[in-house]
């Protein structure tokens, strides 16, 4: 099958959270299952085309947009896997470092932004000399690609013969823009309407998606249970229980660039077989990081967006408590300014106990997966999340609330350790995290036990194969002329 997934991040052009390394792993996945895929995303500033090897085209990609029409670049390449990927700039998005926002918060104009991307997809696609079977469009930014399929139908039937996905990776961000915005974006008025985008009186892109996709899909099968309830459908799940079936799938990772055994960032290699290099891995992360290289001492993790989403309000309501335990705290992330300065309070009171670093550095990442012997994820909620796959593959075993992804992939250890691949709690409060890294902490005294415990995390398999399967379900199930020759289907 020919498909073509839209997303505003794919890594290693762009990222800001999971959803960047999903569009640049599960294309690979698929790929492998035999099917030809394209990534289509945009070209921000902070994208170098040399060093990414970018190919520009002479030809522009004519983008209307209200009324204008916008002649967006098109910048072409491939990722390590071999999967095609086509980056389009234009004024408000190459000419700015951020994906989303800068300093100073979201961008006033992100309704414009990527309205060129979904605008801009489809046109691209509509000057290619075959159409996708599929096109596979992920969370709010890229949520309008099924509304503009199915505007541009009356104009264009060649396009009745691609279906849309949708997957919503978070919920709590739904795109949601005044209703005066539809007009910039092309939409005519009908499209302002309840039974349409409206949504307490503003435009809900996602809502849009919901609607207009063939299939919409979710991030987790707990997440999908949790956003068609009142509590955690934030307004929108009358909508998606009206929509009806909702899949959730699972994320995975890619176990070849998070292997800790060929890991180039990594001081020392490892494996389950053999933890020595793990302890060098710690020693190393310490020594970076200007902590007390002491390999008794527990090294507690966390690399997340510091926002309130990820419970780091719980960790700095516990970390007083916390910290007067045998322990150092290792936390990574950019985010909220309010709490990234209660973080870095706390490395000034703490500085032999806490390190913290605010600027991203994928190499750091790796090694603070590497070095840490627990992860903490106190996350409210976690439509998937993939830094406990990461942080298992690594043998940091995870301390988490049970919710969301979490919940699918992390089972709760017994007293002695000898059942279970992580610690977890129901409520998201101080009680339960601190109970939780209690409970984490007596485990890791028990050192041989614990040492049987990180090998059983580190065997746990999140690799794309099973979501990747899902998925090619889902595409067959709409294209089963395609599925059914390995071909696709006559235009």
């Amino acid at each position: 099958m020919e498909i073509v997934l839209v997303s505003p991040e794919v890594v290693p052009f762009s990222k800001v959270g999971g959803l960047g390394d999903v569009a640049g792993s599960l294309p690979k996945a698929l790929k492998i299952l035999g099917h030809k895929v394209t990534v289509v995303s945009l070209l921000y500033g902070s994208i170098n085309p040399q060093a990414g090897s970018l190919a520009r085209r002479l030809m522009k990609v004519r983008v209307p947009l209200g009324g204008e029409t916008l002649g967006m670049d098109i910048h072409e390449a491939r990722l390590p896997s071999g999967v095609n990927v086509v980056l389009l700039g234009g004024p408000g998005v190459s000419d700015r470092q951020g994906v989303y926002g800068d300093d100073q918060g979201p961008y006033a104009d992100n309704h414009r932004r990527f309205g060129m991307l979904c605008r801009g997809a489809v046109e691209w696609l509509r000057a290619q000399p075959r159409l996708p079977d599929v096109v596979h469009a992920h969370d709010w930014p890229s949520a309008l690609v099924p509304v503009y399929l199915d505007l541009l139908r009356e104009e264009d039937p060649r396009l009745a013969q691609v279906k849309t996905v949708f997957t919503i990776h978070n919920l709590s961000h739904q795109g949601t823009f005044p209703l005066e915005t539809l007009a910039e974006l092309g939409l005519p008025a009908r499209y302002g309407t309840v039974d349409e985008l409206e949504f307490y009186g503003a435009a809900s892109w996602i809502k849009g998606a919901i609607l207009h996709a063939d299939r919409v899909t979710t991030v987790s099968p707990s997440y999908a249970r949790e956003i068609l309830s009142p509590e955690g459908g934030l307004g929108m799940d009358g909508v998606l229980r009206a929509r009806g079936e909702l899949p959730g799938i699972l994320n995975g990772i890619d176990h070849a660039v998070w292997n800790p055994s060929t890991d180039p960032h990594l001081a020392s290699r490892y494996d389950a077989e053999d933890l020595a290099g793990k302890v060098r891995c710690k020693s190393d992360l310490q020594q970076r990081l200007g902590l007390p290289q002491r390999p008794e001492c527990p090294v507690v993790g966390m690399v997340a967006r510091i926002v309130a989403q990820k419970g780091v309000d719980l960790l700095l309501a516990v970390a007083p408590r916390l910290l007067r335990q045998e322990l150092q705290l290792v936390v990574q992330g950019h985010g909220d300014p309010a709490l990234l300065e209660a973080l870095t309070e706390l490395q000034k009171r703490m500085p032999d106990r806490v390190a913290f670093r605010r600027e991203w550095d994928d190499g750091l990442a790796h090694r603070i997966y590497a070095g840490s012997d627990l992860f903490v994820l106190p996350s409210h909620f976690e439509p998937c999340g993939l830094s406990q796959m990461y942080a298992m593959r690594y043998g940091a075993v995870p301390v988490a609330r049970a919710t969301g992804g979490l919940r699918d992939t992390i089972v709760d250890a017994d007293a002695e350790l000898t059942t279970g691949t992580g610690f977890a709690f129901e409520h998201p409060s101080e009680e339960g995290l601190y109970g939780a890294l209690s409970r984490a902490l007596a485990g890791y005294a028990k050192r041989d036990a614990f040492g049987r415990l990180v090998r059983r995390v580190m065997r746990t398999d999140f690799s794309w194969e099973r979501g990747a399967r899902r998925y090619q379900s889902v595409y067959q199930a709409l294209c089963p002329a395609a599925a059914g020759t390995g071909a696709t289907a006559p235009r």
